[in-house]
């Protein structure tokens, strides 16, 4: 399994002979790029031509991200795998509203399910968000009499902002209060944790679509437009609530992160160094843990689980098999 490089320090990648080294005031480290699958940058770092050139000759996505921690973008080396038919398959599916509108459906089912799990988690430890589920439960409804992708996302909108309202029970932190969800800038400590995971869950089913025959920039749930990327978002909504928000709560829960791993300055509220690599730590947990997936009779770990959701969805575009969203079951 290759790894995923993350860089919090300034300093400067380039290539040395068939190796990645990376330099700062500390020092040299030399890292084979063979056991690499992707880097994730979130200090000044440097770099030039020439390691980019390397890094599409090794096949290795480049994620880069701001001081604050979000996502800003991506070196995508050519693709390796993608194809014509395969392109004009997702093209064919988006331009049709219909076959568009049942992809996107099972998108946000896998998102309203998955979020369900994690709350019936929670109810099984004590936690008092019976209300929340029974009111998802209701929704849930909702997505199939959905008629246009407009009306669908205003329905998982209502299913988040119903799902956010249990956080603070989760959490049980006065220092973590959800109030509402805000973005760029978020405007308290929870908002910059979840953007922060967000925009890592993001980068990772974009590396993980590249590796398949598959076109990031086309979506169904996630309008293909002008903004680069797409089909990563739609992924990604799956399992950012049994990914994201478990970590989450583990974290807080635990103290592993607090308010002081915080800081404000005049752009908003900053997650520190310590606590970033205590989130990416988790989250590489996360990614390396198996379970036992009942359709295939073998363990896979959550990343794998990732690969597969597009690959099944790459069936679903080729009329093999009804694509179904992964849906946890712990």
């Amino acid at each position: 399994m290759k790894k995923t490089l993350y860089f919090f320090s300034n300093g400067e990648i380039h290539r040395k002979d068939n190796t990645l080294c990376f330099e700062n005031a500390e020092g040299r480290r030399f890292l084979p790029v063979e056991d690499v699958g992707e880097i994730m940058v979130f200090g000044e770092v440097n770099f030039n031509k020439k390691l980019l050139e390397f890094l599409s000759q090794k096949e290795v996505i480049l994620h880069y991200f701001n001081h604050y921690g979000y996502y800003m973008g991506t070196f995508y080396p050519r693709e390796h795998l993608n194809s014509g038919h395969a392109i004009l398959r997702q093209a064919e599916h988006y331009l049709d509203d219909s076959k568009r509108l049942d992809i996107a459906k099972q998108f946000v089912y896998g998102a309203a399910k998955n979020i369900r799990q994690v709350l019936k988690y929670y109810v099984n430890r004590g936690k008092q968000v019976n209300k929340v589920l029974e009111n998802i439960e209701s929704l849930l409804s909702d997505i199939e009499i959905s008629e246009t992708i407009p009306v669908l996302m205003a329905v998982e909108g209502n299913i988040r902002q119903q799902y956010y309202q249990a956080f603070d029970e989760i959490i049980g932190d006065d220092d973590f209060c959800f109030q509402e969800r805000t973005r760029r800038p978020p405007k308290n400590y929870l908002n910059t944790l979840i953007s922060f995971g967000n925009s890592l869950v993001y980068s990772i089913c974009l590396s993980e679509i590249y590796k398949t025959h598959l076109d990031p920039r086309i979506g169904y749930l996630h309008s293909t437009n002008f903004r680069r990327f797409t089909l990563n978002l739609d992924v990604a909504e799956i399992f950012k609530p049994i990914i994201v928000d478990r970590i989450i709560f583990t974290c807080l829960g635990r103290k592993m992160i607090t308010k002081n791993d915080f800081e404000r300055d005049t752009e908003g509220i900053v997650l520190k160094e310590k606590a970033k690599k205590c989130f990416v730590e988790e989250l590489e947990n996360k990614l390396k843990t198996t379970i036992n997936h009942r359709e295939i009779g073998r363990s896979v770990s959550y990343r794998r689980l990732i690969r597969l959701e597009v690959y099944k969805l790459e069936k679903h575009l080729f009329g093999e098999k009804d694509y179904e969203p992964f849906i946890a079951n712990w």
